[in-house]
């Protein structure tokens, strides 16, 4: 596959070879749901806490002798019957991490990578170069990739001058290669990436093929 590669005015500056048979043939629906609902489980943080019975305050007498009172029987008013009761079966701290294995999450991301290629989704780019970390140079830059919202551009390795100039600008995220996942790429409206990254992201795959 061919694939163009934009300079920093949003020109055609050449192309660049992509060898397609690196990545999977034919995307499964049902592995690269499987994987993404595993991502978004893994990014719960599972600190949610309600108080049993147990740990709520007060409670320690019988608020009232069992008969002749003309009211209900009760024994605490920690009851999860009463205001300020204890909470019955509510949520407690829990790892919501779900284990895959390695070879399935390996097989999902080449098929996200496919995924880009057949969508057009993925475009080559030329490294942004800069001296003094401007914000405004790079949504510049940006602005003539016509990078929409929810796009990302891959760096074979992030620079922290850059970063510097590019956290700011809230339409497109910047990524190094090696953290680059499933979940990204499904979810990404484009994808801009250097020729080192695209570089990087073969060898990438390649040796998870291998593996």
């Amino acid at each position: 596959m061919e694939l163009t590669v934009l300079n920093n005015k949003g020109d055609k500056s050449g192309t660049v070879q992509f060898d397609e048979q690196v990545v999977a043939n034919r995307a499964s629906s049902a592995v690269l749901h499987e994987v993404v609902v595993a991502y978004q489980a893994g990014l719960r943080a599972g600190t949610h806490q309600t108080k049993t019975r147990s740990m709520v305050s007060g409670g320690g007498l019988k608020p009232w002798k069992q008969k002749g009172t003309g009211r209900a029987r009760s024994g605490s008013t920690r009851s999860p019957l009463w205001r300020h009761g204890g909470i019955i079966f509510g949520p407690n701290p829990r790892n919501y991490d779900q284990a895959l294995p390695k070879k399935k999450k390996r097989l999902a991301f080449k098929m996200a990578v496919k995924e880009l290629l057949d969508g057009g989704k993925l475009q080559v780019v030329e490294p942004i170069e800069m001296k003094e970390p401007k914000t405004k140079y790079v949504a510049a830059v940006y602005k003539k990739w016509q990078a929409p919202t929810d796009s990302l551009f891959v760096v074979e390795k992030i620079d922290p001058l850059f970063n510097r100039a590019a956290r700011n600008i809230p339409n497109v995220v910047l990524k190094d290669v090696e953290s680059l996942n499933t979940y990204d790429c499904l979810g990404a409206r484009r994808v801009f990436m250097t020729k080192a990254a695209l570089d990087a992201l073969v060898a990438r795959v390649s040796k998870a093929t291998e593996n």
